[in-house]
Parts: structure tokens; C-alpha cells; sequence
């Protein structure tokens, strides 16, 4: 695993994701882009972290 450095500031719990820290429950990069789906977001699920890169998909 590359050793990456956390951003203290993002904080995240998606290990399947390329950019998360690996040791600790945060991401590694200096900022990360939110979407959604839905035309017209009402609840959590709808949101998107669309910095995700699936760790092994490549």
C-alpha cells in the first residue's frame, strides 16, 4: 500500500476508495468534489463523493 498522508479535514470511512488514508478513517487528498444523482436531492443518499476511485478497479 502507498503511504499516503491523511487530510485531517475530510474525513471519510469508504475503504474501498484509492484516495483513503488506509490506517486511519480519513481521505488523502487536499480536496474532494460532492455530487449528487437526483435533479432535486432530498436525503443522504442522493450525495456523491465524485472523488471516488475504487481501490483495485484498475
Amino acid at each position: 500500500m502507498e503511504n499516503k498522508q491523511k487530510n485531517p479535514n475530510i474525513h471519510c470511512t469508504v475503504t474501498s476508495c484509492r484516495n483513503h488514508c488506509g490506517s486511519e478513517n480519513y481521505c488523502t487528498l487536499s480536496a474532494v468534489s460532492i455530487g449528487t444523482h437526483e435533479p432535486n436531492p432530498t436525503k443522504c443518499e442522493c450525495v456523491d463523493c465524485n472523488s471516488f476511485e475504487c481501490r483495485g478497479c484498475r
